[in-house]
């Protein structure tokens, strides 16, 4: 099951009638402590965005959404009975995954791609973009995480990501990586669990480290609210496809299910 926001609440300015809602919610009802969200797991562009002057083949590579998480998510989320949230725009349109003074929320060049169509936005079109999609993500995400506080349910906060296996002409050879910020409860947990499963290389806060200025969902979802939580990345030539997708999910599913009682007893940080 699935559900939307509506357009006429919360779309702004910059979304049609065309366009889809900026997030799509995966088992509303899940009765699991997991709660899963993926920040990058669409590649839609507004239609008055025009693609943002950039040909198909740029917004599928990895520069426009983080390849095969969705699969990842919605599959985990079924198979944990755990609520999920996927958003549905191009990191490129407006990253949901970055603070809004970030330099990189509306980039102008990813990963040596110029975007044209982010190239000096005047202050009215970039609120536009946050008022249209990064507001109402992470006001669902609020919202969801307010109601089990509300009704005391314990929540165990993953957020799904996926890196591409060559970056600046290095190779990445990790299979995985668990990231952190401060709180460690989790990803210390989650690394060990990783690499007990012998046929795995994890990188531990790799490929990426986080932070305060270049991160929003474990700073301000995770650490703000003194969550138990992570942020996982699977290498995406891993999840490429339908089968990789539900060889990972069954993965971490099994993973995920050993981990729960440790990780709902941990005390606040």
């Amino acid at each position: 099951m699935a559900d939307s926001l509506a357009h006429a609440t919360a779309a702004g300015a910059l979304l049609g009638p065309s366009d889809p809602a900026p997030f799509v919610v995966h088992q509303p009802q899940g009765r699991s402590s997991y709660v899963l969200i993926a920040d990058h797991a669409g590649q839609q562009v507004p239609a008055g965005l025009a693609s943002l002057g950039l040909p198909q083949a740029e917004l599928d590579r990895h520069i426009g959404w983080d390849i095969g998480i969705a699969g990842v998510t919605v599959a985990l989320a079924r198979l944990l009975d755990a609520w999920a949230i996927t958003q549905t725009y191009s990191r490129l349109v407006i990253d949901c995954n970055r603070p809004l003074a970030s330099p990189t929320l509306m980039p102008e060049t990813s990963d040596r791609t110029l975007v044209p169509g982010n190239q000096a936005l005047s202050p009215l079109q970039r609120q536009q973009r946050i008022d249209a999609i990064h507001a109402p993500y992470h006001a669902r995400i609020d919202a969801e995480l307010d109601a089990r506080q509300a009704q005391a349910r314990p929540t165990l906060l993953v957020m799904m990501h996926s890196f591409t296996p060559v970056m600046n002409d290095a190779a990445r050879p990790w299979h995985a990586g668990v990231l952190y910020h401060r709180d460690t409860r989790f990803a210390r947990v989650l690394l060990q669990a990783l690499r007990d499963e012998g046929d795995l290389v994890v990188g531990d806060n790799q490929p990426y480290a986080v932070s305060s200025t270049s991160d929003y969902a474990v700073p301000v979802h995770g650490e703000g609210r003194g969550l138990v939580h992570v942020e996982l990345e699977i290498r995406q030539d891993l999840i490429a496809d339908a089968a990789g997708q539900q060889a990972w999910a069954q993965r971490l599913a099994r993973i995920f299910t050993a981990l729960q009682p440790q990780l709902d007893a941990f005390p606040p940080p």
